[in-house]
């Protein structure tokens, strides 16, 4: 608990008495106790809960804790709105959505970047990158090293069935001599991603540390084979150590399933670069945006209560990418200056639910403050919500009408190619022309026209082309980056920022000891 507002912690004001202290603990034991809620953000959260407990719940302890205590500043706020104001009374489970938006407080926005990168670039030499792929690729590196400055630590490791460090990590010093390296890279031999990743962790690790965004840009155009799993467990400890991994796959002869769950268990991105032209753009684009951060190694902690499941989320902003629910917390990536981080996330409420304002789930988002060097920042929300009796269905706000309107799309894509993997013909071939329709609908015109070209080539073919289907993928996911934007949440549904949302506690937690904000009730 080190670092952490232990009052914010319990949701007790600082100064709180001891019935206070021991009421609020009741409470959250009960709704977060390991043994009354499966939930793994329950878990997660529970540790910091009894430890801020076992400080404040003894007076001797909480009078040394107090006697440094001292309030911080905001650097970050969290806006929640739920999909319902009210929720009825049911004899069945019900969903709820949930738009979970991170954005920097007002000092940090359109602060100059003061960000420095510890990077490495691991890059496929595999036959297959021989030709304009491969001079695309050293084109990119070599802007990307005009981009850094000697502050920034930079390497560069190739990988064919092998692996070499083309340049050891190392502040950016000589930028001729690293443009010398990446000339001398060639393009030979197989695709085994685990060797390039294993050696680009080993670079990385060399000079990681809070201070710096610690970031691996994976770029590949092939399967590796036999390794997927090795490259999974790597990412894991990836992000234990605080590096973040994005993953960019050239062409079409790649495994988006396996970069999507690479990239996203560290809080990074996966994408889709369809021509050797356009490697230099999404190289530099993703770096610029790494140097951007102002909160790095940021984590949604999501704590439903015990009739509550956490069933899917997806982050729309900065970039779309479906997260994992099933450890916990999850890594949404950085927060940029002058950008949001925006999640969405779907909630399965159990039948018989009690009448009257009720607890919902607790939400811990952490990161680390770049500019100002304050690791482990914490907001926490607690969400509550009112259950009636005879509630009246409501249209959703417009910021999460919009987000699953979109997510619709991305989804239909996703059930056609689940249906053709299970040999259900008949049933891809209608998901594509249901999605056709919408996209048509939608002003897609292009995505429109491909999803329909891929019906008749499935009805005819049993197969979706390569191109086409990574083209709806990460088409249909682009569509989601301009969702996320709850407005003021007047239109439907409940909106909170730091306080007030359905009777809702928020609480920002600083680095230092000390309380960032407070939240009302």
């Amino acid at each position: 608990m080190t670092g952490q507002d232990l009052y914010a912690t319990l949701g007790v004001p600082p100064g709180a008495t001891d019935d206070e202290i021991r009421n609020a603990y009741r409470t959250l034991t009960r709704r977060l106790h390991p043994d009354v809620n499966p939930n793994p953000g329950a878990a997660n959260q529970y540790r910091d809960i009894n430890a801020a407990n076992t400080v404040l719940g003894d007076l001797a302890e909480r009078t040394k804790y107090s006697g440094r205590y001292q309030r911080d500043s905001n650097y970050y706020s969290v806006r929640v709105t739920t999909s319902q104001r009210v929720i009825p009374l049911l004899s069945e489970p019900q969903v709820l959505y949930m738009l979970v938006e991170v954005l920097p407080e007002q000092a940090g926005r359109g602060a100059v970047a003061q960000t420095h990168l510890n990077l490495t670039l691991v890059l496929d030499q595999s036959n297959s990158m021989k030709g304009s792929r491969l001079e695309r690729m050293r084109v990119a590196a070599n802007n990307i090293i005009d981009q850094l400055d000697d502050k920034d630590i930079f390497s560069i490791v190739s990988f064919s069935d092998d692996a070499d460090v083309i340049l050891k990590a190392q502040p950016l010093n000589d930028k001729a001599g690293a443009k010398s390296r990446v000339a001398l890279i060639q393009a030979f031999g197989g695709t085994e991603i685990f060797k390039g990743l294993a050696r680009g962790m080993q670079e990385n690790q060399r000079y990681a540390s809070k201070k710096f965004v610690n970031h691996i840009i994976l770029l590949t155009d092939g399967r590796t084979f036999g390794d997927e799993q090795q490259c999974l467990d790597l990412a894991l400890k990836a992000f234990k150590d605080g590096i973040g991994i994005s993953a960019m796959g050239i062409g079409d002869d790649w495994n988006d399933t396996f970069l999507d769950q690479l990239a996203s268990s560290t809080g990074g991105t996966s994408e889709y670069i369809n021509s050797a032209a356009a490697v230099v753009r999404f190289l530099n684009e993703r770096v610029r945006t790494l140097g951007q951060s102002y909160a790095e190694r940021l984590t949604v902690s999501i704590a439903p209560d015990p009739d509550a499941k956490l069933e899917a989320a997806f982050r729309l902003l900065p970039s779309a990418q479906p997260l994992s629910v099933d450890r916990d917390p999850i890594p949404v990536g950085a927060l940029q200056m002058n950008g949001s981080v925006s999640v969405l996330l779907q909630l399965q409420l159990g039948p018989q639910l009690t009448e009257g304002m009720r607890s919902l789930a607790r939400i811990d988002v952490t990161g680390d403050i770049m500019r100002e060097q304050k690791p482990g920042y914490k907001v926490i929300a607690d969400l509550a919500i009112e259950v009636v009796g005879d509630a009246k269905m409501e249209e959703p706000p417009y910021a999460i009408l919009d987000a699953l309107s979109k997510l619709t799309l991305y989804r239909i894509q996703e059930k056609a190619e689940k249906a053709l993997a299970n040999g259900n013909i008949k049933e891809a071939t209608r998901h594509l022309e249901n999605l056709s329709t919408r996209l048509f609908q939608a002003g897609e015109t292009d995505l429109a026209k491909q999803a329909m070209a891929e019906a008749q080539r499935v009805s005819q073919t049993s197969a979706l082309s390569p191109e086409g289907q990574k083209n709806l993928k990460y088409g249909t996911r682009m569509l989601l980056l301009g969702s996320g934007d709850a407005g003021n949440g007047n239109d439907g549904g409940k909106t909170g920022k730091i306080s007030g949302i359905n009777g809702s506690k928020t609480h920002n937690i600083g680095s230092n000891g000390s309380k960032a904000g407070g939240g009302g009730s």
